[in-house]
């Protein structure tokens, strides 16, 4: 799959979230498999560009091409600015966010409330694409409800104003992240556009990756929260794609290095005392499925440095990788 100039192998990609997918979470998952990772939303209000959160959220040096960049809001000229800036700053694929379902940004009549004014649409589009010379994706949803499924007249307005590959998650606004995707609407998107389409939406195995593409006809799969705690899924599902063949999980072992690593680069990347207070997240992810989680969870949420961290979590999964009860003692 190309966006622009970019090649997209494999065609597996890393979704968009808040919180998540900060620089790095993208670089583990790109190093484990995904084709493509988008940065988690950043704001177009000028205002909040200077920030201790959105200069974390615009560091992309050494990051692997091509580097994506979400920005999220409602006028296009405030848009079309955001676009520029974020491209002097390293972005070389522009997405626009009209599929966040959040209260607070759908309050505010960006994100996927975008999606009830499709005049408004077409002017944020056109402008952000004339802004900047690097390719624009849209992300999007279904539509607002269950009566308001209007993802193919939007789809068809962002590809006639120059968006080059459209995500559709398979759920309305209103559904969140509740119930189950439905895939017909994006079907029907994906036949009725020439440019790239990208799949999302409960998209949680290999085969449900293959299955999702047989359905659809899409040209990728975007995988969202079941990366989470899961970073080498979107390598598995590329392979599968690929071969056929369904890699076993990793060990625990190879999960612990791939922790480590991870909690290694989230103290460095923000500091230490952030570093450890963001990293308890994925900690919870990371055990969710494995014996004692809560117990876990329970000790080293406690941890304040990041060496007590570390410590924890190596004896934890250093257990799990001997086949012995992990010991969790207290948190110093």
């Amino acid at each position: 799959m190309r966006i622009g100039p970019h090649v997209i192998d494999p065609k597996v990609i890393l979704a968009p979230m808040a919180g998540v997918t900060d620089k790095p979470f993208r670089l583990l998952c790109k190093r484990l498999g995904a084709g493509l990772a988008v940065s988690e939303m950043t704001t177009a209000d000028p205002r909040f560009w200077r920030t201790a959160k959105s200069h974390h959220r615009m560091d992309h040096a050494g990051e692997p091409a091509p580097v994506s960049v979400q920005i999220a809001g409602t006028e296009p000229a405030v848009m079309a600015e955001a676009a520029r800036f974020n491209v002097d700053h390293g972005a070389q694929i522009i997405d626009i966010n009209m599929g966040c379902p959040a209260k607070k940004v759908c309050n505010a009549w960006a994100g996927s409330a975008l999606m009830r004014e499709p005049a408004r649409v077409a002017r944020i589009v056109e402008a952000v694409v004339r802004a900047v010379d690097v390719p624009v994706t849209l992300k999007i949803r279904t539509g607002w409800d269950a009566d308001h499924r209007n993802a193919p007249e939007i789809a068809r307005i962002a590809e006639d104003c120059g968006i080059q590959a459209l995500a559709i998650h398979g759920r309305t606004r209103d559904q969140l992240y509740t119930g189950s995707a439905e895939y017909a609407t994006i079907a029907a998107v994906k036949a009725l556009l020439k440019i790239p389409v990208i799949a999302n939406g409960d998209i949680d195995s290999p085969r449900k990756a293959a299955a999702v593409l047989a359905q659809t006809g899409c040209d990728a799969v975007m995988v969202g929260r079941a990366a989470q705690g899961r970073p080498w899924l979107l390598g598995q599902i590329a392979h599968y794609l690929a071969t056929g063949e369904e890699l076993p999980e990793p060990s625990p072992a190879a999960v612990r290095e791939i922790l480590l690593g991870h909690l290694h680069a989230l103290h460095a990347f923000y500091g230490e005392d952030m570093g450890v207070r963001i990293a308890r997240k994925h900690l919870g992810w990371y055990a969710k499925d494995r014996p004692e989680n809560a117990a876990f969870r329970a000790v080293v949420n406690r941890a304040q440095t990041a060496e007590e961290q570390l410590r924890l979590t190596r004896a934890y999964f250093d257990a799990l990788a001997a086949g012995v009860p992990p010991e969790l003692p207290e948190a110093a």
